[in-house]
Order: structure tokens, then sequence, then C-alpha cells
């Protein structure tokens, strides 16, 4: 055997990381079967490799006999005493049974281990990169796409970006750059596969991540995403020291944090609420843009009404009901919207806290002005 093949098994080692005593292994076993199959050989036999000399030899056990039946599991006491005086009946003896032009059939066992074992190692590794970025935003280049999926390239691999996983206001062409959320990777037998989107709503949180640096760092804390991609998104952010504001570090000077965002997710509209342990607090924020009069929280259904003045009713229901049904999907809290007017008449909301309510309301306007 050419000692090439043990330098090139040292060269896979250093630079592909594929353990040398792993491919022996897979040789050793790949010849054993190139012997069987092409001299009809027993079961009996193992393949030296002597690495230092750069040579092999097949090794047959026979046990030793007086009347040899069977030559290839064994072999006449007369025989073995040629090769050692010491053997006996019953003995188990190795004895080299290498064909003459076994090198060929080994060079090509040597080959399609080779090849087969650092394809193997290939795709071992490139998967144990991606493993580690589930859940996680990546950025790649469109290579091609089908009715399917939308192929990106992240570097060493290929990611599918399903039809579901795709936003609806977003066009997709080849060569375009984008951010993915890697959602699932997984190995198989024609190597890792890894699935990314631009719908999942860890997307828009792993942005804020990157954005927002009192995020990444812990000061900020988002407690929760609520998103309808490509249209609008709720996030709601906490930080325990009361003075950070948590809504004012999202949104950033001028609103160049948020509006990064709202650029890579193509005009998608992000409301940013501040997170309150406080269901009435926290629905009231969750409603925004809209103004709350009161809400009323049924704990046992994990229920709220919340009331609205007449005129902020569309508002707070949202276009196709997707104010509230984004509030609700955030919060972990059932919405129902009432106006003013409505809930008098259901006695829900008195008059005096109307009247209440209204003089507020003036009063906003006044300064506002």
């Amino acid at each position: 055997m050419s000692s090439e093949l043990f330098d090139a098994m040292d060269y896979l080692e250093k630079e592909k990381g594929i353990d040398k005593n792993l491919l022996l292994e897979a040789l050793e076993a790949a010849l054993i079967s190139a012997y069987k199959k092409n001299f009809n050989s027993a079961t009996n036999v193992r393949v030296d490799i002597n690495e230092e000399e750069s040579a092999m030899k097949v090794l047959a056990r026979k046990e030793i006999v007086e009347e040899v039946m069977d030559s290839q599991q064994e072999i006449s006491l007369e025989e073995a005493k040629d090769i050692d005086p010491n053997y006996e009946l019953e003995d188990v003896i190795e004895v080299e049974v290498t064909p003459m032009d076994f090198g060929r059939i080994a060079a090509q066992a040597a080959k399609q281990v080779v090849t087969q074992r650092v394809r193997e190692a290939e795709r071992g590794i490139i998967y144990g990169e991606y493993v580690d970025r589930e859940e996680d935003v990546m950025t790649g280049i469109i290579q091609r796409k089908d009715p399917r999926f939308v192929y990106v390239n992240l570097g060493k691999i290929e990611a599918r970006l399903p039809e579901g996983e795709q936003m609806p206001t977003e066009t997709y062409e080849v060569h375009d750059r984008l951010k993915v959320f890697v959602t699932k990777v997984e190995n198989s037998n024609k190597g890792p596969h890894i699935y990314v989107s631009r719908t999942h709503p860890g997307l828009l949180k792993r942005l804020f991540e990157m954005e927002v640096p009192e995020i990444y760092d812990g000061t900020v804390e988002v407690i929760s995403v609520a998103r309808e991609a490509g249209d609008r998104s709720k996030i709601s952010v906490y930080a325990e020291d009361q003075e950070i504001d948590p809504v004012g570090s999202c949104v950033g000077q001028r609103g160049q944090r948020v509006q990064a965002i709202v650029n890579e997710l193509k005009g998608e509209k992000i409301d940013i609420v501040q997170w309150s342990e406080d269901p009435v607090e926290y629905v009231s924020n969750a409603l925004s843009p809209s103004k709350v009069v009161e809400v009323l929280v049924d704990e046992d259904e994990k229920a709220t009404t919340v009331i609205v003045p007449d005129y902020q009713l569309s508002l707070a229901i949202g276009k196709r009901g997707q104010n509230a049904r984004l509030a609700a999907k955030l919060t972990g809290w059932k919405i129902d919207i009432k106006s003013e007017s409505e809930a008098r008449e259901q006695g829900l909301l008195s008059s005096e806290q109307s009247d209440v309510e209204e003089e507020v309301d003036v009063e906003d306007e006044m300064f506002e002005e």
C-alpha cells in the first residue's frame, strides 16, 4: 500500500478534522468486505494495516485439525507446525492469505472509504456549526427559488425558506440579501437541512436584540411578541431599573433603531409597548395607539372588557380587528372592546366615570394644542 494514502489521512485529520483512527477502521472494514466479495472468502478474516511499513495483509483464522475438510476454516497440524512447532491440535492460527492482486482492490476500497468519510465528516462539521444557530438570525443571499422554497445561501450551506414562511408583502429575487430566522436544523442521509423563516415572531425579537444594545445586554427584556408578518406587530418590553425607559430604548433617538427594523421587514408597522404585571395597565398599553377609559378584569377566565371612547372604538379594534387581535396575542388575555356609550347601556360604566374621563380627554387635547 502506498505511503501516499497515509499522508492523505494525516492531511484529512489536520485540515478536515477527520479522526485518522476512524478512517483506518473504515478502511479495514472495506478491505475485509472487498476480500470476501472478490475471493469468495469465509467470515474468519481480518486485515492487518501496518502504517509504519505502509503495508497490509489479509489474515485468516483457522483451526488446527488432523484432517482438513474445509480449507477456508481449517489447517492441518503439519502445515501449522511448519509455521510454528509449538502449535497443537485445536489451536487457532492466523494465516496470511493476501492475494497477489489485492493491491488494486485495496486502492479502490481506500478511495471509496476516504471519499465517503470526507463527505460524512464535512456534513457533520456543517451540521455541528449550524445546529447551534437554531432560533438565531442569519444573513444570506437568495440563490434560486422554486414553487416550494426560496433557497438562501448562508455561506457553507443553502437554507430553505418555505412558502408558508415567506412574507406576503415581499418579492424574493435571486441575489437579494436578507436576514432570516433559523427555525430548524436537521441531519439526514443526504446531509444537513436548514429551514428558515421571514414570518416567525422570533425574527422580530432577534432584530431588536441586534439593534438595541440594552436588550442585548439584558438591561431591557423582551417579554412577548405578536406578529402578523408584513403588516403589523406588537412587542412588549420591560426594564427592572425604573430609571430606564424600555420603550424609548427600543425606539432610539429620532426613531432610528426601530426604523432600521421596519426597513428590514419592508415597512412592517411595529408597536412597542411597556409590559406590566398589572393586567389593566398591560392591556391598556397593548391596545396602543388607542386610548382606554377602563379595563374590567375577569381573573378566572383570564379575560378583560376594555372600554374606550366612542371615537376611539375603530382605532382600538383596528382594521379587520387586527389591533385587538395582536393585543390579545401579546398579553395572553382575552380582550372584548366596547365603546363608552355601549358600556353605559350595559351598566359597565357609570356616568360619573365617563364624565371624569371626558374631562381628562379635553385637558389632554388642550395640552396638545
